[in-house]
């Protein structure tokens, strides 16, 4: 589904990426982690075509991301709250994205209506711009903006930060429910390594734009990934 090929990103001297080659299969559940300046927003943002890589390239579903936009019908992610309009009320902008992918006022508000005890009665109906909205709740807008249209693969970054504990265990049923349909591909980023490996399949840990681990997560995950980060 993903494939990363001889990639590098350069700013003057210094290299932040440098991955030779990343498979991720259609269906996985796939973690990134690591420590701040490791990569991996630099990574998330080349898999979407915000950044260019300096060397190499990006497939998704067999296209090469920098040459055709015909993967980003089937693709969708929240990276930070830049992926908002802040002028919009949070349903203009889920019905705005809904038209984007196809969806129609009924779709979109049948797909909302999975996600009121994830919203806790703070997104809908508040009659507020995205913009003023907490950190927490503009990611919670975010996220589930990501899901409208049935994407194919959904790109996470940090998901669980600014989020209250309630709504960090809410949203690892809704990743887990996402990774449980064979048909969609999950990518996400933390920093929190309990929350990840217990959401995700695989886990790949970058440190300076390399990867140094690559492990199906297990019961030892956690601890091997704690020990990693603990040297």
């Amino acid at each position: 589904m993903i494939g990363v090929h001889n990639i590098t990103k350069t700013y003057g001297a210094n290299t932040v990426l440098n991955i030779e080659n990343l498979e991720i299969p259609k269906g996985d559940s796939f973690g990134l982690v690591g420590n701040n300046g490791a990569g991996k927003t630099t990574l998330f943002s080349a898999l979407l075509d915000l950044i260019r890589p300096t060397t190499g390239y990006i497939e998704n579903s067999g296209i090469k991301v920098s040459e055709s936009e015909e993967w980003k019908s089937n693709t969708a992610a929240f990276i930070d709250e830049t992926f908002l309009i802040g002028y919009l009320t949070a349903e203009e902008y889920f019905y705005f994205i809904g038209e984007l992918r196809g969806q129609n006022k009924a779709d979109v508000d049948a797909l909302l209506a999975n996600f009121e005890d994830f919203f806790h009665g703070e997104i809908l109906g508040q009659k507020k711009y995205l913009r003023d909205l907490s950190k927490g709740n503009q990611k919670k807008a975010g996220i589930v903006a990501a899901l409208i249209g049935n994407p194919e693969v959904v790109i996470l970054d940090e998901p669980f930060a600014n989020l209250d504990p309630t709504t960090q265990i809410r949203l690892k049923k809704i990743i887990k429910d996402l990774a449980a349909d064979p048909n969609v591909t999950v990518l996400v980023s933390s920093h929190d390594l309990m929350h990840v490996t217990e959401v995700c399949e695989r886990i790949v840990v970058l440190d300076k734009g390399e990867v140094v681990k690559d492990l199906v997560t297990s019961e030892e995950t956690l601890k091997e990934l704690e020990e990693h980060f603990n040297k």
